[in-house]
């Protein structure tokens, strides 16, 4: 279901580990209420297909327009104390959940980014490496500001729900802001030539110590997302409880900003994550979910559970792959 509703999945990092050993493929498919036929292919060696009710979809992230879903698996509880890059990926789902488009995107600046860190190492002491250092950048800097701008306006947009969820979470002692602190040093004012032009000067600038370290220094590669708490920086100064709830109140926020753009509430997948939740917290999300979203809970030991939760949901046992359902007292 993850992977039908955001195109990725927590539990791997490339799709050939999505394939049993010893098979060239695998397939992911889903029928959402409104009928339509969700497909992924995973190749091992020719990358993957999506489809929709049969036919091939040329872009990946049209898929997001059947179906949306927001998961939380312990694996977000390192959100916080984590490297920036996985601040910055956490973004990117939620800017593509909002923009399927931005799929393509977000590929092309990787792409880029790549061909240029390859030029600055073949190619430094050349004579005509800044020639093509400038080609490169007015490209670079033309995805790179639609990638700012876009993770921009996503986190102000999100914002005003984090706080809302944060504030609740904590009966009212706690307020969560966040910052969208750019890797690129950009005008105040949101104007995507101006911003480019900016962009292109800062890279120039850059250009002598680029050609020292074969890196690119400068560039949404470098974003990071400020997240604070009472204004002090959560990652350093948050105990693991504040932590906690932190990382809840983002993926309530995330829920509620997809809920608000489309008709469609989104599905809320909690995978392994409820024995990180004390009872308190497991009643004021239930409570937030309960009549408005599907929720898919998954969990190795029924026990994590509080008794609200219990008799709320249909309980399902995986035992060799196979769906048995499990009788409620």
């Amino acid at each position: 279901m993850e992977l039908l509703g955001t195109l990725h999945s927590c539990r791997s990092s490339y799709d050939y580990e999505l394939i049993n050993h010893g098979k060239d493929m695998s397939i992911v498919r889903g029928l959402t209420n409104h009928g339509d036929l969700l497909e992924i292919e995973f190749r091992k060696y020719g990358g993957r297909q999506v489809r929709r009710n049969g036919k091939r979809l040329d872009r990946q992230g049209d898929l997001l327009l059947s179906m949306r879903c927001v998961s939380f698996s312990s694996l977000d509880l390192h959100l916080l104390r984590g490297e920036p890059v996985q601040r910055r990926q956490w973004l990117d789902k939620i800017v593509l959940q909002l923009e399927p488009v931005y799929s393509e995107l977000i590929k092309k600046y990787g792409k880029l980014l790549k061909q240029r860190y390859q030029l600055l190492r073949k190619n430094s002491g050349q004579s005509n490496v800044e020639d093509l250092l400038d080609i490169f950048d007015q490209q670079l800097s033309l995805i790179g500001v639609r990638v700012h701008r876009r993770r921009y306006r996503a986190l102000n947009r999100l914002q005003p729900f984090a706080e809302h969820w944060q504030k609740k979470l904590s009966n009212g002692g706690e307020v969560l802001s966040l910052d969208y602190q750019r890797g690129s040093t950009l005008p105040k004012e949101e104007n995507e030539q101006v911003w480019r032009e900016a962009l292109i000067a800062q890279l120039k600038a850059q250009r002598e110590q680029e050609l020292r370290t074969y890196r690119c220094i400068v560039g949404p590669h470098r974003d990071e997302i400020g997240i604070f708490l009472n204004g002090q920086m959560a990652r350093r100064y948050a105990s693991g409880g504040q932590k906690r709830t932190i990382v809840l109140a983002l993926k309530m926020a995330e829920l509620n900003l997809i809920h608000q753009i489309y008709e469609d509430p989104p599905i809320l997948i909690l995978d392994d994550v409820m024995a990180e939740l004390d009872s308190d917290r497991q009643e004021l999300l239930l409570d937030a979910i309960e009549k408005e979203y599907q929720c898919l809970v998954s969990a190795t030991n029924i026990s994590v559970l509080t008794p609200s939760w219990y008799r709320s949901s249909q309980i399902v046992k995986v035992s060799s792959g196979k769906l048995i359902s499990v009788e409620q007292n």
